[in-house]
């Protein structure tokens, strides 16, 4: 037996070797990647502790277990953000998640190519622009002497404010999430359309069905297993809501329905009296619902349409 498993075992690093060797190319094309990933995600880890200390970067940190999350779980500041954060993430996939891939149906029925290609690059733009870009454009036109605001005083219509008001501004967040975004995400599900035979659509044809029988019976059920993936992706990030933009575009006048998870970290660790344990706690516990979260929804979405993102 133990002949056997040990050239078993050479067997294995044999192939293994022929394998590195015979996708050398591929290998060292990941590298870099791998070393990023190494560097910026895997060393940071170690930071954990700090959740579990009084933290003093000039050294002393006492290690006080498990203070910092019972401090958490009674701060009502802390169990307010996690509403908000779990509510605009919500919204976000219910309002913002189809929107890509209704252009994307559109765009792939667009015959007119110019037209598509104009189309998809004003739809794209927006997203190569930083949020600190984009909210200041956004702030521009939408602040109380602004341009929207301009032409309904032109109109006689009453102005609105729409960067201080409470209960529009996350309508504000996911409308102006789907301008930015919308175009750059619906690339992903252009290119799964782009993948299906196209003799599908000429039976259908045949069949004497229409573009939107054939949108409906022939691509959106080929790209199926794509909508899954981005799916569970959203439903993973349902902890994170967006700090760049609500950073960039909020105020204290709407703080109470716009602090989420981080920038309650953001402020707990930067503007008021630095608390490195206390907010790596906080970090940690939404890091931790965010991969219950990546778990939980590829099994649900896996039973429900059999695709997941583990196989």
């Amino acid at each position: 037996m133990k002949r056997k498993a040990h050239a078993e075992n050479l067997y294995t690093k044999g192939t293994l070797k022929r394998e590195i060797r015979k996708n050398s190319a591929m290998y060292m094309m990941m590298l870099p990647a791998v070393v990023v990933l190494f560097i910026f995600a895997y060393i940071p880890i170690y930071g954990i502790i700090m959740a579990f200390q009084d933290y003093n970067p000039n050294g002393g940190s006492v290690f006080i277990g498990f203070e910092n999350f019972r401090y958490m779980f009674k701060n009502t500041e802390f169990w307010n953000s996690v509403k908000n954060t779990i509510v605009i993430s919500f919204f976000r996939i219910l309002y913002q998640f189809p929107v890509p891939i209704i252009l994307a149906l559109l765009l792939n029925e667009c015959r007119f190519t110019k037209y598509k290609k104009v189309t998809q690059t004003l739809f794209t733009f927006p997203n190569f622009l930083s949020w600190v870009i984009a909210a200041g454009i956004l702030k521009n036109f939408l602040r109380s002497d602004g341009f929207v605001n301009s032409v309904l005083s032109f109109l006689n219509l009453p102005s609105f404010n729409f960067l201080t008001n409470p209960d529009s501004f996350r309508g504000l967040l996911y409308v102006t999430e789907i301008w930015k975004t919308a175009g750059w995400s619906a690339i992903i599900y252009l290119a799964a359309i782009s993948s299906i035979d196209p003799e599908q659509y000429d039976a259908a044809t045949v069949d004497g069905a229409n573009r939107l029988q054939r949108m409906w019976h022939i691509t959106l059920p080929s790209i199926t297993s794509t909508i899954s993936f981005m799916l569970i992706l959203s439903l993973a990030g349902i902890m994170n809501a967006g700090f760049d933009q609500i950073y960039n575009m909020w105020n204290d006048v709407v703080r109470d329905s716009a602090n989420i998870i981080d920038t309650y970290v953001y402020q707990i660790t930067f503007q008021a009296m630095p608390d490195y344990g206390f907010s790596t706690a906080v970090g940690l516990f939404k890091s931790i619902i965010n991969f219950a979260m990546i778990l939980g929804a590829d099994r649900v979405i896996r039973k429900l349409s059999g695709n997941g993102i583990y196989y």
